[in-house]
Formats: C-alpha cells, sequence, structure tokens
C-alpha cells in the first residue's frame, strides 16, 4: 500500500511536459501540456495522478487522490486481516489410557468444537508408569476418537508412539 502511494506523482509533482489524460470515468481526453492538465483537473476539482510514467507521453488519471490512498490502505488492511484469519492454529487435547467415559466424552466434545472452527487438534496420549507396557489400550483409544470424529474431521497423522507419549493429529473436513 505504501509503495503504490510513493511510487505516484500527484500535481506539481509530475515532470514531464506533456501528458494523456484520463478522466474519472476512464475515457481518454487527449494529450495535454502539463499546465493545461493541471488547470483542467483543478476545474473538475480532481488531482492529476501520473498512473504510466514510463510511456511517452506519460498518463494521468483525474481523481480524488485522498480518497484512493484511503481505498488502498482499507484494501491492505483487508488483506492483512484475511490472511490473519487463513492461519490454521493446532489445539492440543492430553489424555490417558484409563481415562473414564465422561471425561472421553467431554474431550470429544472439545476436539468436535475445534475441529468445526476450522482448527487441527493433536491428541497426545500419556502413558503413566506400567501403562507403557501396553500401547495397544492407547492405540485403541486414539482409533476410538477417530471413529467419533469421523463425521467433521479426517485423521492427517495416525497414531504414532514418542517415548512415553502416542499422538496423533485430526483436521477438519474440507
Amino acid at each position: 500500500m505504501k509503495n503504490i502511494a510513493k511510487r505516484l506523482r500527484v500535481n506539481e509533482k509530475i515532470t514531464s511536459k506533456e501528458v494523456r489524460i484520463i478522466d474519472t470515468e476512464g475515457k481518454q481526453m487527449g494529450v495535454f501540456p502539463l499546465p493545461e492538465a493541471l488547470k483542467i483537473a483543478q476545474e473538475a476539482g480532481f488531482d492529476l495522478v501520473e498512473v504510466s510514467p514510463n510511456v511517452s507521453p506519460p498518463v494521468c488519471r483525474l481523481m480524488d487522490y485522498g480518497k484512493f490512498k484511503y481505498q488502498q490502505s482499507k484494501k491492505f488492511h483487508q488483506s492483512k486481516k484475511q490472511h490473519i484469519q487463513s492461519v490454521v492454529h493446532i489445539k492440543e487435547i492430553k489424555i490417558r489410557p484409563k481415562t473414564e467415559e465422561h471425561d472421553f466424552q467431554f474431550k470429544v466434545r472439545h476436539i468436535k468444537k475445534f475441529l468445526s472452527q476450522g482448527d487441527k487438534t493433536k491428541i497426545s496420549l500419556i502413558f503413566r508408569g506400567r501403562e507403557i507396557t501396553h500401547p495397544e489400550l492407547g492405540k485403541q483409544v486414539l482409533d476410538r476418537i477417530a471413529e467419533e470424529i469421523k463425521d467433521i474431521g479426517v485423521v492427517e497423522q495416525s497414531p504414532k508412539l514418542e517415548g512415553r507419549n502416542m499422538t496423533m493429529l485430526i483436521a477438519p473436513k474440507s
């Protein structure tokens, strides 16, 4: 946004002797000497803005430069806002192999909420003590979660054991 405003020359900052003028509707008015072009712009109540300086003669447009800068700034902020909204967050849910049914359903509801908001969810199943001797119990819990959320999410990374943790990544369905 700032680069566009810096590159454009307005009114007295235009350096060429002759300019081609385009009116506010986009129609060509012709080629005029610079002082006459500035006079036309002033009488119309607009600014003379050099939009194409590399052609001969340079092309200038009649426009309200302040309004143009404001619109460019709005576009810039809107695109920045959309970029921030498009960033995907990863939420994490921690669970144990011996989690009771009510707590399990509570965690599943949270996972569904995260997926419906468009966030990925990482499920970390933590083994404590001798629970690590039965990793198949942890895999069963993660498979059950995958089954519960299959209508709104897909398993992006299948369960894998890393030390005392087993992790699985779930992404929202597109």
